[in-house]
């Protein structure tokens, strides 16, 4: 038998106290039984249809099988799922569940488009397209979260971050990148957070050219979300936190003509900095020597770089790193702010929160944002925002879980326990039944979380 056509029995003898037999064949059955939860999350964002309505079909009408609008859902929670390739439909065509999912009759409805039909699908799209529906996104999770803030959120935290994201083929604008040692793309990712609250929420997803500096296109992104935070939350105080590589004048003038808003943007070291800082250094050498740890001193230095209009607050934190079998490493680092607290308060209490960012990149990794191995630069684009708008409903399900054990998991480890779940799916002429595992280890947080999503006890 070949390795690409589907087993249908196996045998297990001699293992158990009898002989096990083990049929696929099982037409009502899948096991994605969860992402009904997904379908629920999306009531409350509407992406797929918001997704599919910046789209622009052109195909003859008469020869239309699968509409738009169910080309976008099949994608967005094929991936949610753990499908993140065009190729998985082949094998998910008849999948109930998947088919319940785009509305259509889970046994005798028509199957889910296939792998060809979803390749024309992502190579169609065009760049004006890309934007509006890139547009959407952000103002769809914005939105969600000014309704769910009842509109009386304080501040808006904006943080920007790339990633990479290595390329194997012949993708277009894949270049080599020497930071990251491979050809690659160089996507960057925006997250808006609200007041005090800990999650981060993706609301921009940008691919890039592989030999792009971080700080291309930032200033458009930023723009963006500026103006929209502040058509959902007039008044709303917002704060932007960037790493090094957004120091950028153009960046850096765009901030400080913003009313209204704080930002605090990480600096390279240089020499004129680090002449400053050596007294700070100095010090911290002292504490460390006595100490036998890691020490650091705070201080602050007006600062003018040679392409700056004028002065800036520089944040200084003078550290001496020691580890164990090591010698003591010096550590200056500097942020750029104008934010009128104390050096200590704002590199510790605000430039230091963001690097839960890498957590949500991860996250992001996990449902493999990076699998842009289209040809095409635009075609690799709108799969990147097919997968980021998963991942906004998969953090939409987290928040949902809050008081449960999946409250803070991961996105990877929330697709384990709430949407792979065995599930048997029969019809009748008054409604469909979904059965589930009776002895399912996170009924609990499933059965809170669908009540939360609009669900009803029966």
């Amino acid at each position: 038998m070949s390795d690409d056509s589907t087993t249908q029995c196996l045998l297990f003898p001699g293992i158990f106290r009898k002989p096990i037999v083990a049929q696929f064949d099982q037409r009502e059955g899948s096991s994605d039984g969860g992402a009904l939860l997904l379908k629920a999350a999306d009531r409350h964002y509407d992406l797929v249809a918001g997704l599919s309505s910046c789209l622009r079909d052109d195909r003859q009408a008469g020869k239309v099988d699968h509409s738009l609008r169910e080309l976008v859902a099949q994608r967005v929670f094929c991936i949610a799922c753990g499908y993140p390739d065009a190729n998985d439909s082949a094998r998910l065509s008849e999948d109930p569940i998947h088919k319940l999912l785009l509305d259509r009759d889970p046994i005798e409805g028509r199957t889910l488009a296939s792998q060809p039909t979803l390749s024309r699908f992502e190579n169609g799209v065009g760049v004006k397209e890309l934007y509006r529906a890139g547009e959407f996104l952000a103002e769809s999770v914005i939105q969600r979260h000014a309704k769910r803030l009842r509109h009386r959120a304080y501040r808006v935290t904006i943080d920007l971050d790339p990633t990479d994201d290595p390329t194997h083929g012949a993708q277009q604008l894949s270049f080599f990148n020497g930071h990251y040692d491979t050809w690659c793309y160089l996507p960057v990712m925006g997250f808006v957070s609200f007041n005090d609250e800990a999650e981060q929420y993706l609301c921009a997803a940008v691919l890039r050219p592989g030999n792009v500096t971080a700080a291309a296109g930032a200033v458009a992104i930023l723009r963006r979300l500026v103006r929209m935070i502040r058509g959902r939350l007039p008044g709303v105080q917002i704060r932007v936190r960037l790493d090094g590589g957004f120091a950028h004048p153009a960046v850096l003038e765009f901030l400080d003509a913003q009313p209204k808003l704080e930002y605090v943007v990480a600096m390279a070291k240089n020499a004129v900095l680090k002449r400053v800082a050596e007294s700070g250094m100095r010090r911290a050498r002292q504490l460390s020597r006595r100490s036998g740890k890691t020490e650091h001193i705070y201080g602050e230095v007006r600062y003018k770089a040679g392409k700056w209009p004028g002065l800036r607050r520089v944040i200084i934190k003078a550290e001496v790193v020691r580890a164990a079998d090591k010698d003591p490493k010096d550590n200056p680092r500097f942020v750029i702010t104008n934010m009128k607290q104390s050096p200590q308060w704002i590199y510790e209490r605000v430039y230091c929160q963001r690097g839960d960012i890498e957590n949500r990149l991860k996250e992001l990794h996990e449902l493999e944002i990076d699998r842009t191995s289209c040809t095409s630069f635009w075609a690799n684009q709108f799969r990147v925002l097919l997968t980021a708008a998963a991942y906004v409903l998969m953090q939409e399900l987290r928040w949902r879980a809050a008081g449960t054990a999946c409250a803070r998991a991961q996105v990877g480890m929330l697709r384990e326990r709430l949407l792979k779940l065995g599930a048997r799916v029969l019809v009748s002429v008054r409604r469909v039944v979904v059965h589930l595992p009776a002895s399912f280890p996170f009924l609990p947080a499933f059965r809170r979380l669908a009540l939360a999503l609009g669900a009803a006890t029966g």
